[in-house]
């Protein structure tokens, strides 16, 4: 199952010398510096303020997203995370990826009541269905089933909702 993902293709260097010329380099430098403020601020209702201002995503309410949580620093208006969901410490959600002869970009869009244990990455144009549950440490490298508990590297579905 492929990931829900745009391809450019890049015909000299790879693409991440490219870069610039995909999203413009204030842009980055202001999602990094606001990602890197939301990394350590400890109240809720501040980091969800910040993401929703600053960065364009959408985030529901009493969402919490927990300490050094990594939001993708280039194209963070292309996640979007539904009401009272958990990401744990130190995930990383990206929606983009360069590669050597291409990039790809995706929206990553995570449910409602969703739990995403600590350390797990998240790669473009992945969508994760609302109840799911994401074991720490785990590459959600395709979509997940609403209420499915799905863990690993890669990624496998442990048990899913009858």
């Amino acid at each position: 199952m492929s990931r829900k993902t745009e391809s450019y293709p890049v015909k000299t260097a790879n693409s991440l010398w490219h870069i610039y010329r995909t999203v413009p380099f204030f842009k980055v430098v202001k999602n990094f510096i606001v990602i890197q403020i939301a990394r350590y601020t400890p109240f809720l209702k501040v980091k969800n303020w910040l993401y929703r201002m600053f960065l364009r995503m959408k985030v529901g309410p009493e969402t919490a997203v927990a300490l050094m949580v990594m939001m993708d620093v280039m194209f963070p208006e292309r996640i979007s995370i539904g009401r009272n969901t958990i990401i744990g410490y130190n995930t990383t959600i990206l929606a983009h990826e360069y590669l050597i002869k291409e990039y790809r970009l995706g929206d990553v869009v995570i449910g409602d009541e969703v739990m995403i244990g600590a350390n797990t990455t998240i790669l473009p144009g992945v969508t994760i269905g609302d109840g799911a549950v994401i074991s720490a440490g785990t590459l959600v490298h395709r979509d997940v089933p609403a209420g499915a508990f799905v863990g690993g590297n890669p990624m496998q579905i442990i048990k899913e909702r009858v």
